[in-house]
């Protein structure tokens, strides 16, 4: 009976510390449950966050794409008008090369040069400009019309562009330069040769103008020195309007004409109001000197008897005095005929 006690408070024992273990059990399987749920609502967020994160990367990576592709679109397209308008320029640049072989090696250069002329004459007016006259047997597009009536004769002379196409390179040696440069110069001492034709004293001016483009002027010195030996100046495109107002103000202003009939009935009208002049001077002016003249006499006369009577009055006041001096008893009696001859004597 002692025994079965024992062992049935073994078995309570036992009990009991079962259903410790189950209690402590199941706490600790609830904490870690509870733990498990918070790890997983905190799993849950972040992943959460990491799906937020990604829908924003792939929004701002689909904007960058978007971007990127705008980007390489418009360079696509400023890589297309850069082609295009290299082509253009191409083109434009072989269209130059024609028109300038054109120009430079046929027939119509002249015709060229004599539009350029006309162009940067534009501004003249138009009846200081006369065209196609005919000058010994010659006909000249240009002609500037001066006072006076005289034409100054004016062509345009297109020098060939190749050799100043060579000389515009950089990379021209000195002896290169200088064989191109002598070319230009006697190509200009030609055109010269050819304007010196249309000088005709009868209807133009001494000298006549030859016009070249300004890369031929800048390196033909000694060409224009011996152009004006032929009476011949030589100007670029851009040196013609202002030499030529320069040169029609000096030629109205020192070359004008005297007409002799003219200058003989001017001379004839200032010796006329010469003699009106003199006329004047003796009439008036003269006439004026002499009633001056008289009346200064007069004036001269009249402060000399003033004066002679003041003389007269400080005589006669000296001898009063020295009556009253003699007697100096007696009353001061003096005749009024004493009076009267002394101041007739010092009036006379």
């Amino acid at each position: 009976m002692r025994n079965m006690s024992v062992l049935e408070l073994l078995f309570a024992l036992l009990l009991v510390c079962l259903l410790a273990g189950i209690a402590f059990v199941g706490a600790l399987v609830w904490g870690l449950g509870r733990r498990t749920e918070g790890h997983v609502r905190e799993v849950a967020d972040l992943k959460a966050r990491l799906d937020a994160g990604g829908q924003a990367q792939e929004v701002r990576a689909a904007e960058l794409r978007d971007r990127l592709s705008n980007t390489q679109s418009a360079l696509e397209g400023v890589r297309s008008a850069l082609a295009a308008r290299q082509s253009i320029e191409e083109e434009a640049r072989a269209s130059l090369k024609r028109l300038e072989s054109v120009i430079a090696g046929s027939s119509s250069r002249g015709s060229a040069g004599e539009h350029i002329l006309e162009e940067a004459l534009r501004h003249l007016p138009p009846e200081m400009l006369q065209r196609n006259v005919w000058i010994g047997g010659k006909v000249v597009e240009l002609a500037l019309r001066l006072p006076g009536g005289k034409l100054l004769p004016m062509d345009s002379k297109w020098v060939s562009s190749v050799a100043l196409e060579q000389l515009a390179e950089p990379g021209v040696d000195a002896n290169r330069r200088a064989q191109l440069t002598g070319q230009v110069e006697r190509e200009v001492e030609r055109r010269v040769r050819e304007v010196g034709q249309y000088i005709d004293p009868a209807l133009t001016t001494p000298f006549a103008l030859a016009v070249i483009p300004d890369a031929a002027y800048d390196v033909c010195r000694s060409a224009i020195v011996s152009a004006h030996m032929r009476h011949v100046m030589v100007v670029g495109y851009a040196m013609a309007l202002p030499y030529l107002l320069t040169l029609y103000q000096l030629h109205l202003q020192f070359a004008r004409t005297v007409d002799m009939e003219k200058l003989q009935s001017a001379l004839i009208d200032m010796e006329r109001q010469v003699d009106v002049l003199e006329g004047v001077l003796e009439n008036r002016l003269q006439r004026s000197l002499t009633v001056l003249q008289n009346a200064y006499t007069e004036g001269k006369q009249a402060s000399a008897k003033i004066r002679a009577s003041v003389r007269g009055v400080q005589i006669l006041e000296g001898s009063v005095d020295e009556v009253s001096t003699v007697s100096p008893a007696g009353p001061a009696e003096l005749s009024t005929d004493t009076l009267r001859l002394a101041l007739i004597d010092s009036v006379q």
